[in-house]
């Protein structure tokens, strides 16, 4: 009798949200395919790229250009490459992406951003330094549109007394 009633208890608690014990989390699984890449989507405003990387020596190819070809300042070169110096794989991976939309600043972080993700997926352990610099989660900032009867998305038109 005292048996049931303790194990009644114990369905209790387990229905009222008590976990009886720490639930176990799954170790994360790479993720790649039958030629050794793994492929991510990024976004950035407007912009959206899609992102390959295998292993390699380090280049990246953008739309078909080299990434000084492409990404001319040495900026946005720069936003490239952050994911790999914070994970700590320089030139270890190959990139090759094809990006559509926005401006080039636009495009730079949609091309991080699927970067970020393509290693995550490739090698899970990177995945607590990407998280802990913030380039796993995606820049919701978008351009503003704009309303009838305004300038712009706020402006609006000059307002005159006489």
């Amino acid at each position: 009798m005292a048996e049931e009633i303790k194990s009644l208890e114990e369905l209790n608690t387990v229905a009222e949200g008590a976990a009886p014990e720490a639930e176990i989390e799954t170790p994360r699984e790479p993720v790649r395919d039958e030629l050794g890449r793994s492929y991510a989507t990024g976004k950035r405003k407007d912009a959206v790229a899609r992102v390959w990387i295998k292993p390699g020596s380090g280049k990246v190819n953008v739309n078909g250009k080299e990434i000084n070809k492409y990404f001319a300042r040495p900026v946005l070169q720069m936003i490239l490459r952050q994911p790999f110096t914070v994970a700590g794989v320089e030139d270890q991976f190959d990139v090759m992406a094809t990006v559509k939309g926005g401006g080039l600043s636009g495009q730079a972080g949609a091309v991080k951003h699927g970067i970020s993700k393509a290693l995550q997926l490739y090698d899970p352990a990177l995945r607590p330094a990407l998280k802990a610099a913030g380039f796993l989660t995606r820049d919701s900032r978008v351009v503003e549109r704009k309303k009838y009867g305004r300038r712009k998305a706020r402006r609006s038109f000059q307002f005159s007394k006489r």
